[in-house]
């Protein structure tokens, strides 16, 4: 093989060498193409996603999100955030009078307030009627709690008739006596109401209207906020949104109308029942709210623990036990030594006329002062006797 074709393979190696190279060049460079248009396609699905509240199945079908149902996106310091953070809504409840029993002179006034009212008006605002039925649960559990309280009151007032009849008070015994049949009697008034609320909290058929003033506010009304946090224009919203509120329920004042802003979580009630017809009767928000289903996970109280309180609650107990019997035992010892010190200056006292005295008399005195109960002879009623001395 001459030199010339030598240099011919070594060039024709060279060449194919280039050629490969630039293959694996255009396949890397074509990879990453394919990644970069990937991930722009996840942005614009994730951008659209967010844009669309809608959800997409596995199959690419698009269902309606119960966020899009609902139509408003958040509450937020007692106000409802709409379409993006672009409308705010905060609600007044109002409760009015019963205007059928009013005099023909203050239907006259109730009129004009309102008329006052409706002319006081500088911006739009609906009104909503929502009926319920009546529930009552709150106020039975203020009733067993004041039950339970009047219950610890009784007991409390028993230790202290026990302890004053160990004492021998029978002073306090009957100032402790009436006080506990006092408390007796309001223990037997309030739990028959908790029996009549009860009866009357079972029944279906009683319903409740509620009016509700609606207020909106506009963040085009403030100007351009796109320069604004989400916090500032909250902030903004709320100010605008609670001074057009006062406003509105000073107006209604007039018309023997009181009127409050609803918080947060009255604002979830209203929603929650205007949602949910049919279950709010049964299961209400505070019985979600309280079972905790709003939360990720829930845990329960920890077994030690809970022993850990019951022991400790009835060493509290047993010890109140103890402390009440050793306070009626020391007393009542020393009642005794109080007795017997009384009884010895009795015979110290009567020894000191012992000269005076005859020996009978000297004798039966001495016998009574032994026997005598100290605490009878000092509840006793003095009795009085003239005594006439000659003069010798």
């Amino acid at each position: 093989m001459t030199t010339i074709q030598m240099l011919n393979l070594i060039l024709i190696v060279i060449l194919v060498l280039i050629l490969l190279l630039g293959l694996v060049v255009v396949l890397l460079i074509f990879k990453m193409r394919n990644k970069k248009t990937t991930e722009n396609k996840e942005e614009i699905k994730i951008k659209s996603q967010a844009e669309n509240p809608n959800l997409i199945t596995r199959t690419g079908k698009t269902i309606n999100s119960i966020y899009k149902f609902m139509e408003f996106d958040e509450i937020t310091d007692n106000m409802i955030a709409r379409k993006n953070r672009k409308q705010y809504v905060m609600v007044i409840q109002c409760k009015g009078i019963n205007y059928d029993l009013l005099s023909a002179d203050e239907k006259n006034a109730v009129e004009a307030g309102f008329i006052d009212f409706l002319n006081t008006l500088r911006f739009p605002v609906q009104l909503y009627v929502q009926t319920r039925t009546l529930n009552l649960n709150d106020i039975l559990n203020q009733y067993e709690k004041r039950i339970e309280n009047i219950n610890d009151q009784i007991s409390k007032i028993n230790s202290q008739i026990e302890m004053a009849k160990a004492r021998g008070n029978n002073e306090a015994v009957e100032r402790l006596m009436f006080d506990k049949r006092r408390k007796e009697n309001i223990l037997e008034y309030g739990e028959s109401i908790e029996e009549y609320t009860q009866r009357i909290s079972e029944s279906k058929n009683i319903l409740q209207q509620k009016t509700f003033i609606v207020i909106s506010y506009y963040t085009s009304e403030y100007g351009d906020t796109s320069n604004y946090s989400k916090e500032e224009i909250d902030d903004i919203a709320f100010t605008e949104l609670y001074t057009r509120a006062q406003t509105l329920i000073r107006a209604l004042s007039s018309a023997e109308v009181s009127g409050k802003v609803l918080n947060s979580e009255e604002l979830a009630e209203l929603l929650y029942v205007a949602y949910n017809r049919d279950s709010s009767e049964k299961y209400t928000l505070r019985d979600a709210l309280n079972s905790e289903y709003n939360r990720l996970y829930s845990t329960a109280r920890d077994v030690f623990e809970e022993k850990k309180q019951r022991i400790e609650d009835q060493v509290e107990q047993d010890a109140s036990k103890l402390a009440t019997r050793s306070i009626l035992k020391a007393d009542q010892i020393s009642r005794e030594e109080m007795q017997k010190r009384v009884k010895q200056r009795a015979n110290e006292m009567v020894d000191e006329y012992k000269n005076e005295l005859g020996q009978n008399l000297y004798q039966e005195t001495k016998k009574q002062i032994n026997e005598a109960n100290v605490d009878e002879v000092l509840n006793e009623k003095p009795k009085t006797r003239r005594v006439i001395r000659k003069n010798v």
